[in-house]
């Protein structure tokens, strides 16, 4: 494909990629410019992320991508949720961005609580409850008067868009994830604002996906070759939106999605957002997505297992590569189980211990090698996928016949093929690069190429060879499997 290109930055929370994107009208073809890790250190006070390491390597990308000839379109940056960056007065970093790893909004769950309660807090927000939401980073960080110098909060990915064009705004399905946006009007949340005490001087603008942010800053242009007036685009700046946006199903109707990477979510496309007390109490997430929509979908732990217990093998000698990791489970006859979501699962450390002992607490044996362990991780992520989905379905009514896993997780053929087994759902994987695509497809929407999220869904399934699965006929097996992973988790809420 000929033509100009757009730059996706899609930075998970382990790796970030820059790619570059050619659309010729009915296919994109997506080509890897760059990849980097995403790094972050712990320091005496806490877990930080390096994101002034992060916009090196995205003025670098930049600077390659134009030299090799390319005509840069515009330029758009997706990223995890949650975490953010403070900008005082003068336009400065405050300090680095907290990592959501980095454990201290933990603390002050219960005081926010306190102040407002949490059928209140869901009731507006739509959001699940989690220890590490923006919600509670903020207020551990407003205890320590570490708000006092800081002018405007912005998100990772409107972080590095700032850098690059000077503009502080804040992109929508991003902003769902602080916790203190409202799900109906889809404005910050002002009254639970002033409620928790927090500065609303700091919250920003809203933009919606597909809008134009603004040109590159001088000294950015003269560090990548690039035009001043190279557009950067707000996409759908939440990785998970920008992969949901890629999801290759003709109709969202009885259809879910897995994003599969460091994090699972695990979800459905609706309308409206979904504030029901069944949903609260499911703890079921309302997340905004491209075009209006609401991405209605649980937080699993994911793949970060996986690579936490990969980083253990390795400070102890050597590991096996992650292509290799599915096969060597699939050679364990597995049947323990824990609950991938467990509090203590959530920061990096020895993780080959921790799960097992979550296994022995259940009252299973625990699992000895590296075969074994890898089964219970796999095997206990597909459970959790069923239980989410099936509480989707009893929240919503609808009926869940089709998953879609997309990102980096659908290469996994193991897992996908343990998701249908377990779930008893056909299942469709790919594309790899979900975020990346749908990044690229928001662009392109924001330049009018297209105009509507059912033409940039045919586009992605004619761009995207895709791996079907089916569940096998092993359904007793599974269902007792999946039974016994009930009991597990029902263990951990009497004990925990």
């Amino acid at each position: 494909m000929t033509g100009p290109v757009h730059v996706a930055f899609d930075l998970g929370a382990e790796s970030g990629r820059a790619m570059v994107g050619r659309f010729d009208g009915s296919r994109i073809e997506l080509a890897e410019a760059r990849r980097f890790p995403t790094r972050s250190a712990r320091l005496p006070d806490g877990l930080y992320w390096d994101t002034v390491g992060l916009f090196s390597e995205l003025t670098s990308a930049l600077a390659e991508v134009h030299a090799s000839g390319a005509h840069i379109r515009s330029v758009g940056v997706d990223s995890w949720g949650v975490d953010f960056g403070l900008i005082d007065a003068n336009g400065s970093l405050v300090a680095n961005p907290l990592s959501h790893r980095d454990g201290r909004g933990a603390a002050f769950v219960a005081e926010a609580l306190n102040r407002v309660p949490a059928e209140d807090v869901y009731g507006t927000t739509g959001i699940q409850l989690l220890p590490f939401n923006t919600l509670f980073q903020l207020l551990a960080l407003d205890a320590a008067s570490a708000l006092s110098r800081a002018a405007t909060l912005l998100l990772i990915p409107d972080l590095l868009a700032y850098w690059l064009t000077g503009e502080r705004r804040v992109e929508e399905t991003n902003a769902s994830t602080t916790q203190l946006l409202d799900a109906r009007t889809g404005d910050w949340a002002e009254e639970l604002i002033e409620k928790f005490g927090l500065p609303r001087r700091i919250f920003p603008s809203i933009v919606i996906a597909g809008s134009i942010v603004g040109g590159l800053l001088p000294h950015v242009a003269e560090a990548t070759g690039l035009p001043r007036s190279t557009p950067v685009t707000a996409v759908a700046s939440h990785d998970t939106a920008s992969a949901v946006v890629a999801v290759p199903a003709a109709s969202a109707k009885n259809t879910a999605y897995i994003s599969s990477g460091t994090w699972s979510l695990v979800g459905i496309e609706l309308d409206e957002p979904v504030l029901s007390t069944r949903a609260r109490a499911a703890n079921l997430t309302n997340e905004r997505g491209f075009g209006g929509t609401t991405r209605l979908l649980k937080n699993v732990m994911g793949l970060w297992l996986v690579q936490e217990v990969r980083r253990a093998w390795l400070r102890d000698g050597e590991a096996p590569s992650y292509a290799d990791l599915g096969v060597l489970a699939e050679g364990s006859p597995g049947g323990v189980l824990f609950d991938p979501d467990l509090p203590e699962l959530l920061t990096p450390g020895d993780m080959p211990a921790r799960i097992r002992a979550a296994c022995a607490r259940g009252g299973q044996s625990e699992p000895g090698d590296r075969p074994a362990l890898l089964r219970a991780v796999f095997e206990s992520l597909a459970c959790k996928y069923r239980f989410v989905l099936d509480e989707i379905e009893s929240v919503t009514g609808r009926t869940i016949e089709t998953v879609h896993v997309i990102g980096g997780g659908s290469q996994n053929a193991f897992l996908c093929q343990l998701t249908a087994n377990i779930s008893r759902r056909a299942v469709f994987a790919g594309p790899v690069e979900a975020a990346a695509m749908g990044n690229v497809l928001v662009q392109l929407y924001a330049f009018g190429d297209v105009a509507s999220l059912t033409e940039m869904r045919q586009i992605v399934r004619s761009s995207t060879h895709l791996s079907s699965y089916e569940p096998d006929s092993a359904t007793e097996r599974w269902n007792e499997l999946y039974g016994r992973f009930r009991a597990v988790i029902d263990t951990e809420v009497l004990t925990g």
